[in-house]
């Protein structure tokens, strides 16, 4: 994008100068009569007052846009946002939570440990009931009956671990009173703090919509109106390269600027500086969406929904809002940051451990193949993990292969006669991929996820079953939702993709306690291929 001191329009005979941004809103265009008027690649433009780039549509001549359609102009933020684009509420109101609870500690240090526990699980409280996720209407009203119930719930958890531990504790209960007060009257100041910093743009998350419809143009210009809501418009998207066409989702008297299609987002995002992403009366198909927003590119952004009803709340739903339009928080599996560290760090204790303990196991099952077949006990393939990056998998060998074209393309063995007493018995047990501990190890793979196929089979499937390849968002595992849901050996591959699309979807640690548990007994109960 070039910057320019004015927008110049020479196909509307006439120069026009571009206002602040600040309070700027809507620019028109009116087209002359037979020359259409439509949106393509926006073009970057510096605002004569503030200095600060805005950016413009450029006419296209192929789309037509009724006269006297108006367009909701995107700007690109100042500096003081681009450095700070990165930041969170919760970095600000975590550490100003901790401290209100721990500043009795100035002056008295009686019961400090306490004090601390309570900080800790008022922190932990916190976090899992939500009072930490980014809002888009900050109100300290609307935060208040959640910060008091967690805080009477965490003050109930100290006083009752207190009570077992001393006969007295009024006067540490006093204090809990106190340090309670102070986390309302912190937050009470980080709220509006926050909002500070929002309301001069200080702090802004570029954003997208993905729509053209009449409910996106009014929801981008109400985020470029009250810059309350921490948000950057930076244009639309919508429709896709081999579907229906955008104008007919469009309404009869505005046009949308478009960034480009449904099938451009993950080119969008890398090119763009994109914090958040808003799906609002899209007319690209569901299909689509669904893809483009699976896509790894999205994984750093934030995304929020605009409901279908929009006019109507669900019943104890969880909605936020802009303006009077309500937003839902998109629920992701965050695959980044502590949890997604949490996951790996328990892959390596335990998978080392457990090399240790089954390593007798081990030993027996290698003496067994070795007097079955002979040399050669190890099995190496080369499988596509994560991202589509090929490593070689572990197994005690239960059969061999007439040559490597067989290894790679032979989709299942599970009636081979060369497959011997000893290798049904250790696949029928999943004892044959005992040496997948190793790989673990290594990080080639996880515990649980999407089971590793084989390069010639993951080309096949990711061309025949939509959604396949997104399978490959995470590391593959020795086990996985499909494998413990009955879809192992010769089952239908797109409910596979299906059922692993859900477990990274809607991954959880406690998701990969139940997948391990359900393994177990599917291993205790013979239930292999």
């Amino acid at each position: 994008m070039n910057d320019v001191g004015a927008a110049q329009s020479s196909e509307f005979g006439h120069t026009s100068h571009v206002q602040d941004p600040v309070d700027f809103d809507w620019f028109e265009y009116q087209r002359p009569n037979g020359t259409p008027l439509a949106v393509t690649a926006p073009q970057q433009l510096v605002s004569q007052h503030s200095r600060e780039a805005l950016v413009v549509p450029r006419p296209r001549p192929d789309r037509k846009v009724d006269e006297g359609s108006t367009i909701v102009l995107p700007y690109v933020g100042s500096k003081i946002a681009r450095r700070t684009r990165r930041l969170r509420a919760w970095m600000l109101t975590m550490p100003a939570d901790f401290l209100a609870i721990v500043t009795p500690l100035l002056w008295t240090t009686a019961n400090w440990r306490g004090i601390i526990s309570t900080a800790v699980v008022t922190i932990v409280i916190f976090a899992t009931g939500g009072l930490y996720r980014g809002r888009r209407h900050l109100s300290i009203l609307d935060l208040l009956p959640g910060i008091i119930g967690r805080l009477l719930v965490a003050a109930a958890i100290i006083a009752i671990i207190a009570a077992q531990r001393h006969e007295s504790i009024t006067n540490f209960m006093r204090t809990v009173a106190i340090s309670c007060g102070l986390v309302v009257v912190s937050r009470t100041c980080t709220t509006l703090f926050v909002l500070y910093t929002r309301k001069r743009r200080w702090v802004e998350h570029g954003t997208i919509i993905i729509g053209s419809g009449p409910i996106a143009i009014e929801l981008a210009r109400l985020i470029k109106r009250y810059p309350q809501y921490g948000l950057r418009f930076m244009g639309f998207v919508d429709g896709c390269k081999d579907g229906q066409d955008v104008k007919d989702g469009l309404d009869a008297t505005k046009a949308a600027p478009l960034l480009g299609t449904v099938d451009d987002l993950d080119q969008i995002v890398k090119a763009v500086e994109l914090d958040v992403v808003i799906l609002a009366d899209a007319v690209a198909p569901e299909t689509k969406l669904i893809d483009a927003v699976r896509q790894p590119a999205m994984m750093g952004c934030d995304m929020w929904v605009v409901p279908r009803l929009c006019d109507f709340q669900a019943h104890g739903g969880p909605l936020d809002h802009i303006g009077a339009m309500p937003v839902s928080r998109l629920r992701r599996a965050t695959l980044t940051g502590p949890k997604w560290a949490l996951k790996r760090a328990f892959d390596v204790a335990f998978a080392s451990i457990a090399l240790l303990m089954v390593s007798p196991i081990m030993i027996m099952c290698a003496l067994a193949v070795a007097l079955e077949g002979g040399k050669g006990i190890i099995f190496r393939q080369q499988r596509i993990g994560r991202f589509g990056k090929p490593f070689n998998v572990l197994k005690f060998r239960s059969m061999r292969p007439a040559n490597e074209h067989e290894s790679q393309t032979n989709w299942s063995v599970a009636h081979d006669p060369r497959v011997g007493p000893v290798g049904r018995f250790l696949r029928r047990t999943s004892l044959d991929e005992l040496p997948q501990l190793w790989n673990i190890v290594r990080g080639d793979m996880t515990f649980v996820g999407p089971r590793p196929e084989r390069p010639y089979f993951v080309d096949r499937f990711s061309a025949e079953y939509p959604g396949y390849v997104l399978r490959h968002r995470v590391p593959v595992g020795l086990t996985g939702l499909a494998q413990v849901s009955g879809l192992r050996g010769d089952t239908p591959i797109s409910d596979r993709a299906r059922y692993d699309n859900y477990y990274i979807d809607n991954w959880t640690l406690w998701l990969d306690v139940k997948v391990l548990l359900r393994t177990f007994a599917e291993v205790f109960r013979a239930g292999g291929r």
